[in-house]
């Protein structure tokens, strides 16, 4: 046995070298290894550093989308002229990058598939009149000031019908706003709209599709503004009914109006209209003349001037087509609609600082009541200012509120 011990000793003495040279071949191998390893891991991040510092110093497009929506249009960017090219199936367009349209709103989805049938339906319940805003903006944006407005219009028609057509107003945030006054069991709906389907066979079909591929500059004036522009008109045309933007305070019932446009101005001397206004539009369905302003809004669009497309669109028309057969339409005086300029709209919310300023006030408000629709608020002059209580526009709001609260912060 000790022989046989003795024997087992002296073979594993003799294998010893061999394993040990197999374990140091392993281990300078795994030595070996990790030095490619590691070198690689520096290079890759070498690489990468030096990825990301060229894309620090390389110009960005920053797109303000909000979330959960799809921007249907791929971009590429030319940093050398500063130009962002639209790339589709259509073609290549190209448009400068002052501004990125909000595209969204040109798509049709499952929500805006619906559009129509849901129009028909909400109209379909006895409503003494027809009416219609649009809101492009950020849902958080619809304020104290848009409410006022919606407030108005069902003070003068309890019984009327409001479709706010909206694409964020038609969210869970968006019925949230409007639910006040869905419980006192007014009729108000945010209806997300389908633009294809309003301006289809209509000349601004093809404006759309220019626009959509990136042909048509939509230049320096934000988008959402020319959108309303052509929306009201759509709709209108579409579907009739009345038109109000969302900073017009309503004083008196619209029943007994009918194709109806507002002047914005008037000569002195003469008393005829210089300038119209389409914040106020009242029309039946298929109207000639509202035709006649989607025609001239896709033919003549201009979005590097203001109100191109706006008021000095329909004061265009009007004034081609006054007198002419086909064309039965009314013109109001600016009392009607926009008895202050909005150079002085800052008059009806303050307080006066004398006795005759209260008397003026009085007067002011005396006249309004009598001869006035409505106030157009210019809201572009007047969003950041208060409504001090007792002026004119504080008396106004708190006679044709209805849910009354922060009347005086709107």
């Amino acid at each position: 046995m000790a022989a046989k011990n003795f024997g087992c000793r002296v073979v594993n003495r003799s294998k010893s070298p061999v394993v040990f040279m197999i374990l140091f071949a392993l281990l300078m191998f795994s030595m070996l290894a990790d030095s490619i390893v590691s070198k690689i891991s520096l290079e890759s991040a070498a690489f990468n550093q030096k990825r990301d510092y060229q894309a620090l110093q390389s110009p960005k497009v920053v797109r303000n989308i909000k979330r959960n929506v799809v921007f249907p249009l791929p971009l590429t960017v030319s940093t050398q002229n500063k130009i962002i090219r639209v790339d589709n199936e259509h073609g290549i367009g190209k448009f400068r990058r002052r501004r990125l349209p909000e595209y969204e709103i040109f798509t049709s989805d499952e929500l805006t598939n619906k559009f129509h049938g849901r129009v028909l339906e909400f109209f379909n319940h006895g409503c003494e009149v027809h009416f219609f805003m649009t809101w492009i903006a950020k849902v958080g944006s619809f304020g104290r000031r848009e409410i006022m407005a919606v407030e108005s219009v069902f003070k003068a028609h309890p019984n009327g019908c409001l479709m706010i057509l909206s694409r964020t107003m038609d969210s869970v945030q968006g019925y949230r706003i409007l639910k006040p006054l869905l419980d006192r069991g007014f009729k108000v709906l945010a209806v997300a709209p389908d633009f294809p389907f309003l301006v289809k066979n209509t000349p601004a079909e093809a404006w759309l599709d220019d626009m959509k591929s990136g042909k048509k500059d939509p230049g320096e004036i934000p988008l959402a503004q020319n959108l309303s522009n052509l929306l009201r008109l759509a709709v209108l045309y579409k579907y009739g009914g009345v038109y109000l933007d969302t900073d017009f305070i309503v004083l008196r019932s619209f029943k007994g109006l009918k194709n109806t446009i507002g002047a914005q101005s008037i000569d002195v001397v003469s008393k005829n209209w210089t300038r119209l206004n389409n914040a106020v539009l009242v029309f039946d369905m298929n109207h000639p003349l509202v035709l006649k302003f989607i025609e001239e809004f896709a033919l003549t669009f201009d979005g590097n001037k203001w109100g191109h497309n706006g008021p000095y669109m329909v004061s265009r028309v009007v004034r081609g087509v006054e007198g002419r057969a086909g064309y039965n339409f009314t013109i109001l005086p600016p009392m009607a609609f926009y008895p202050v300029d909005w150079m002085k709209i800052g008059s009806f919310f303050k307080l006066p600082k004398d006795s005759a300023g209260w008397r003026w006030i009085e007067a002011k408000v005396w006249q309004l009541k009598r001869q006035t629709y409505g106030v157009h608020l210019w809201n572009k002059q007047s969003s950041k200012l208060m409504v001090e209580e007792g002026s004119v526009m504080g008396r106004l709001m708190a006679e044709n509120c209805v849910l009354c609260k922060h009347v005086y912060s709107s």
